[in-house]
């Protein structure tokens, strides 16, 4: 691996890191932010909306954009919405203005949701390039900001510390990141100028995708695990306090455990994807998740359903990195593959934080939790659409090796584990 691409691949473990850091932040002061706002459940879930509406404006948007300017445009717009979205919810908090946080977690979304798309295929690039497994280490490293986001955030809960200053100090620490690590991303990567390569067809190759069945399928997976991951990231430590009745510091502790589950499954992902194949793995997962969900929803010790959530994390953590993966080399122009199930998960955080809170609003957080355990376990007969492991081609490595600088990467069907 050259200087260029070291420094390109670790760039983008911090545009991962970031992203983790300031969601893990957030979602550790809800308690806070709830009693500050004076909100119930159900209002709670309108605020999450605002999150919600931005993923999904942003994810609609991303292909476009990347297709028009290049996944680095894209990459530093969103980075630097999620960075401001965390001073915009913070001060909303303050001044006890639910409108104001939710135009916050509507930034935070609309820059998530946009970027992330962006930064996967760039990862998925550089896996190309490398020849070897990349994207679930990099998701690894959202969770990692989500263990380190989470640990912060337990601390100044317990001190009580404002949640203003908390989330600017977020904010703060990841313009640096951001600083640091925007200069090592090249330009052009994902863009696509001038007429397509003739190869006979007329039809434009996003309309194509959307007819693959098994890239639909591989869509379901991510939806049902996306709404997995999301559930806890949205609701974990309100589930703990309300559903379970702990106290706010443990609530978010508990929701540090399942970011470490999460952390640990996507960076030892890649050895169990090499040496069983996705689909074992995947469906692996998803039982995980499944059991984790469970014994959160129907145990009614706190200890055991604390321990539970393990499970649910180390589940949740391989689906996204997983299907996307499988989407970039499941046919032709991958860009638009991963960004097609990418928007297609996306869809569980669009419903997921209103839909959860309008129905734990009238039948408790555990229980509507079974809605997420009952999408889980139809993952569990998809997984088989996954696919096999990994397969590197040599000769997607020899033609990108032969393109000039500069010019679009359209050969990128091999490139994800």
């Amino acid at each position: 691996m050259d200087l260029a691409t070291r420094r390109r691949r670790t760039a983008l473990f911090l545009f991962f890191l970031m992203p983790g850091l300031a969601i893990s932040s957030w979602v550790t002061r809800t308690p806070d932010i709830r009693d500050q706002l004076g909100a119930s459940t159900a209002q709670m879930g309108l605020v999450l909306f605002g999150l919600s509406v931005g993923s999904m404006l942003g994810i609609l948007g991303s292909g476009a954009l990347v297709a028009r300017f290049g996944t680095r445009p894209v990459m530093g717009v969103g980075t630097a919405l999620v960075i401001l979205s965390m001073v915009v919810i913070g001060w909303g908090a303050l001044l006890s203005s639910a409108p104001t946080v939710t135009a916050g977690l509507f930034l935070f979304g609309a820059g998530m949701g946009g970027g992330e798309v962006a930064v996967n295929i760039d990862g998925a690039e550089v896996e190309q390039i490398i020849g070897r497994t990349v994207l679930p280490t990099l998701h690894g490293f959202f969770s990692l900001g989500t263990v380190v986001g989470a640990a912060v955030g337990i601390l100044f809960t317990a001190i009580e510390f404002p949640v203003q200053w908390h989330l600017t100090a977020t904010a703060v620490v990841a313009a640096a990141m951001f600083v640091h690590a925007f200069r090592a991303i090249p330009a052009s990567v994902g863009r696509t100028k001038g007429p397509r390569p003739a190869d006979g067809s007329t039809a434009p190759p996003r309309a194509a995708v959307w007819k693959d069945r098994r890239l639909l399928l591989i869509g379901g997976i991510i939806l049902a695990m996306a709404l997995a991951e999301g559930a806890a990231n949205d609701w974990l430590p309100l589930l703990m306090v309300d559903g379970h009745g702990v106290d706010p510091a443990l609530g978010s502790a508990v929701y540090a455990g399942f970011a470490a589950a999460m952390t640990i499954g996507r960076f030892g992902g890649g050895f169990f994807i090499d040496r069983f194949g996705r689909a074992p793995v995947v469906r692996a997962s998803a039982l995980s998740a499944a059991l984790g969900l469970t014994l959160v929803i129907f145990a009614d010790s706190p200890v055991l359903a604390g321990a539970a959530v393990l499970f649910w994390g180390l589940g949740a953590s391989l689906g996204f990195p997983v299907a996307l993966s499988a989407a970039g080399d499941s046919g032709p122009d991958s860009a638009a593959r991963v960004s097609l199930v990418a928007m297609i998960g996306y869809i569980a955080f669009l419903v997921g934080p209103p839909g959860l809170g309008f129905l734990g609003d009238h039948y408790g957080l555990r229980s509507a939790m079974i809605v997420v355990l009952a999408f889980v376990a139809v993952a569990v007969f998809l997984a088989p659409a996954i696919g096999t492991r990994r397969t590197t081609r040599p000769d997607v490595h020899a033609a990108q090796a032969a393109a000039p600088d500069g010019a679009p990467h359209d050969a990128r069907t091999a490139r994800h584990d």
